[in-house]
């Protein structure tokens, strides 16, 4: 371990090193800079715009004109002299190298082009998730907004969405990665104080970024491109700090605050209190920021000790909206008792009504220091809120579809399509984050039973609809805390196996050699305690060969772990696309959602009401070792109606891209959104591609949307994963596609049952499994023309096995019911 002589060695031959460096700054991955409207490209400093009249394939726009201001180029930047007009929804698409936080920086300077007065446009602009911009006008300035955003999918979208009769414009556009260091997860949280996490999930937007003295930072000197201005405007009496400039004092001394924090003009100057040699002195040195009420915001401070003769001498108090955020904050402590070394301190502010946030520094008089305090930087950045917006109360729905001119209740400028499903998801995070801001809800959790108020959870034997779910009474399901601990390698990262909505699951093997997945609760999460009940009830009562089956849950320490068996395969998405793993074969794709459909059917048929899935997806549906499919995730799991009753009203939950429209308009659920979302998952498996992907052309990014048209044009065929062509009958294909479009109808009425669905699906597999006499090649599934021929040499009719023995015995296995006697009496591909 490195003694105080050594190690302040260490860091002035690291801050030499770094000021031989002071060029060399962090190489974005992403980095599209793009000028609007302008016919050649354009250097700022040493950063170049392109042009997007030679970069098209970024923007997808129905009508836009590219328009050039008459300013002179001595009184405003180049990149605010061009402008392109959009006069529909259009799209910036960029294709994303590394997923993580990127900057989106908007340009604007409102000019008259001919017709088009920008200072009247009004608009919104949105990502797939986050609302940015809404009914957006400005009058007269230049403007750049700043936003930062986590991506985590292949592309970026940005939508800009003109409000009725008007048109969306802008100047230059900027879409870059950030350092993964620069926003991490953790903050301090104030009102009340205590940690935060979540960060990481957060869009941010920058409201104010500001050195405290007289330099201000322009872009060109900040190694990530970042403005910074001087904070006099912002201090309530200037006469109570005194500015300090000592730039070559600013020593960086590891990997953690670097320039890109922030740059050494920032850390080399700061405001400190004016005691002006009076120990007595006690006053606070205040800075008023205003700010839009109704939302969260994360304040960076930024310290660096650059003013004290002694480490130890600096100790102050740090405020927020007139809260404490620290007291007796000593920088030396942070620094190793080494001057000039920086740190930052982030914060959480609470939602607020207020229009100001005031930061303010002032001596800790408890100590009985010298009156003295210092702040070199400071940024306050807007968070999302429970809507998924950056600016007003509306919805990140509205993130714009295309294919239909219908607006969706109070979504401003959304169209019918993708829009619903984008709307639901948000409501579905809206309802969850408002109750939890109502309960004050502290992130703490709190041990349960689901017996009552014991430890444990026994679970007997239950017999439902002929089908046993023996279990034997009296186990102990609850496992310590210390056995997952040991299971899982100290819930080692690298044997994380999956994330989800509740958390991280971890592959494990318990003490006796049983493989196991581990679902560890992230206190985060939009899912919490309600699930997690809701998940051990759910498995408790039920037992399938087509359900994952519980094997214990943990409750210690505040902890919320659920212990399941380990599926060998992953999840059905995996094998579909984006992990690379072998592409499934038809029949093994057809088996697979029998699988699955075998499970949900159980849920809605095993009991006296019927249980709703309601998060029907593919990355829900699991595969063992023989590729056996099992469903999984009941966490937003629902008792049906009585039996006298439709449906249940509840609030609207489920997977962004699934979600049954009908149950989203009416919040009315039934048994048919289950059926919705398996009829999405269906397109899914045949054609090998996500849900949803505005990265692709507008018609083709709503999966159900695309494939059900092709469905309904009879060319279905044309869209399936290429893997599979020439290797599917077209009978069986039509089958798939008759089941799937019944599934995805608009209304839950007109959807078949689970058990339909089953029934078809079986007959799906035995017309691609069925053997043509007199066919040249048996081995060959390219089948055209009349697919009657297909099963016109089958077995003669059987009439004791009839189409309702199949689905009265499919809760089980069908392992009593011969399959080719169940479609030999089928003669036409109509079936049911």
């Amino acid at each position: 371990m490195m003694g105080i002589g050594e190690l302040k060695l260490f860091i002035w031959i690291s801050s030499a090193l770094s000021l031989a460096c002071i060029s060399i700054g962090f190489t974005p991955v992403d980095n599209y800079l793009i000028d609007c409207g302008s016919p050649t490209d354009t250097s700022i400093g040493n950063r170049v715009f392109v042009s997007d009249s030679s970069n098209s394939q970024f923007l997808k726009t129905s009508q836009s004109i590219l328009a050039n201001a008459t300013v002179s180029s001595s009184i405003v930047s180049p990149l605010y002299q061009t402008a392109r007009i959009l006069n529909g929804v259009s799209y910036y698409n960029f294709p994303i190298q590394r997923h993580g936080r990127h900057w989106i920086r908007l340009y604007f300077y409102p000019f008259v082009y001919k017709s088009y007065d920008m200072r009247t446009a009004n608009f919104s602009v949105s990502t797939q998730d986050f609302v940015l911009l809404s009914n957006f006008q400005i009058k007269n300035d230049s403007l750049m907004k700043e936003f930062s955003v986590n991506i985590t999918s292949d592309s970026l979208a940005l939508a800009f969405t003109p409000s009725d009769h008007s048109f969306a414009f802008l100047n230059a556009l900027e879409v870059v990665s950030v350092p993964d260091n620069l926003i991490v997860d953790d903050a301090n949280q104030i009102n009340p104080l205590k940690s935060y996490q979540g960060l990481l999930v957060q869009a941010l937007e920058t409201v104010w970024r500001i050195n405290m003295g007289t330099l201000a930072v322009s872009a060109q000197n900040d190694t990530l491109g970042r403005t910074w201005i001087t904070d006099e405007a912002f201090l309530r009496n200037k006469n109570l700090a005194i500015p300090i400039t000592k730039i070559g004092a600013v020593k960086y001394s590891n990997d953690t605050v670097t320039r890109d924090i922030a740059p050494d003009t920032v850390y080399g100057t700061c405001r400190r209190m004016n005691s002006s040699g009076d120990p007595n002195s006690n006053f606070n040195v205040t800075w008023e920021f205003n700010v839009d009420p109704g939302f969260e915001y994360l304040i960076r401070l930024h310290f660096c000790d650059i003013v004290s003769n002694a480490a130890n001498q600096l100790i102050f108090n740090v405020y927020i909206n007139s809260l404490i955020a620290v007291q007796g904050l000593e920088l030396s402590t942070l620094t190793f008792n080494i001057l000039g070394v920086p740190v930052y301190r982030d914060f959480v502010t609470g939602l607020s009504s207020s229009s100001k946030i005031v930061v303010s520094i002032g001596p800790d008089t408890s100590t009985g220091s010298y009156p003295d305090g210092i702040l070199n930087g400071l940024e306050i950045m807007k968070m999302n809120n429970s809507k998924g917006s950056l600016d007003g109360d509306v919805s990140a729905a509205l993130f714009p579809s295309s294919g239909s001119s219908k607006k969706v209740g109070v979504l401003v400028g959304a169209i019918l399509g993708v829009v619903i499903v984008l709307a639901a998801i948000a409501l579905f995070l809206m309802s969850r984050r408002r109750r939890l801001a109502r309960k004050q809800h502290s992130k703490t959790w709190i041990p349960f039973s689901t017996s009552g108020g014991g430890n444990s959870l026994s679970m007997g034997s239950k017999s439902s609809n002929g089908t046993a779910t023996s279990v034997i009474s009296n186990l102990e399901y609850r496992f310590p805390f210390v056995a997952l601990q040991e299971a899982t390698n100290n819930f080692d990262e690298s044997w994380v196996i999956g994330v989800g909505g509740f958390g991280k699951v971890y592959r494990g093997v318990l003490g006796d050699g049983t493989k196991v997945a581990v679902k560890r609760g992230n206190p985060l999460s939009q899912q919490g305690l309600a699930e997690f009940q809701t998940e051990i009830q759910m498995l408790s009562q039920f037992r399938h060969r087509h359900l994952v089956s519980l094997i214990g849950y943990c409750d210690e320490r505040k902890e919320m772990i659920l212990v399941y068996e380990y599926m060998e395969n992953g999840t059905l998405k995996g094998h579909l696309y984006g992990s690379g793993l072998p592409s499934l074969s038809w029949k093994q794709r057809l088996e697979i959602c029998i699988g699955a459909a075998r499970g949900l059917h159980y849920l809605h048929t095993g009991s006296v009401k019927p249980i709703i899935h309601r998060d029907v997806k593919s990355a829900n549906i699991l595969l063992d070792e023989n590729l056996m499919a099992k469903v999984a995730d009941f966490g937003l799991s629902k008792t049906g109606p009585e039996i006298d009753k439709t449906h249940v009203s509840t609030a609207v939950k489920g997977s962004f891209g699934y979600l049954d429209p009908e149950y989203f308009r009416r919040q009315q659920l039934t048994e048919k959104s289950d059926v919705y979302s398996f009829g999405v998952v269906l397109f899914e498996v045949l054609c090998a591609r996500p849900v949803i992907d505005p990265s692709l052309p507008r018609e083709k990014v709503n999966l159900a949307e695309w494939a059900l048209n092709h469905q309904k044009r009879g060319l279905l065929e044309q869209i399936i994963d290429p893997n599979l062509v020439g290797k599917i009958r077209l009978a069986s294909l039509r089958k798939f596609g008759e089941i799937a479009e019944k599934c995805l109808s608009e209304y839950g009425v007109d959807r078949p049952t689970m058990g339909d669905v089953l029934w078809n699906l079986e007959y799906a597999l035995q017309l691609q499994e069925s053997v043509i006499q007199n066919e040249p090649d048996e081995d060959s599934i390219n089948q055209i023309g009349d697919v009657s021929p297909l099963i016109s040499n089958v077995n003669p009719v059987d009439d004791t096995v009839t189409a309702e023995k199949v689905r009265g015995s499919s809760v089980g296995d069908l392992s009593d019911v011969s399959i080719s006697k169940v479609f030999s009496q089928l003669i036409k591909s109509e079936g049911r």
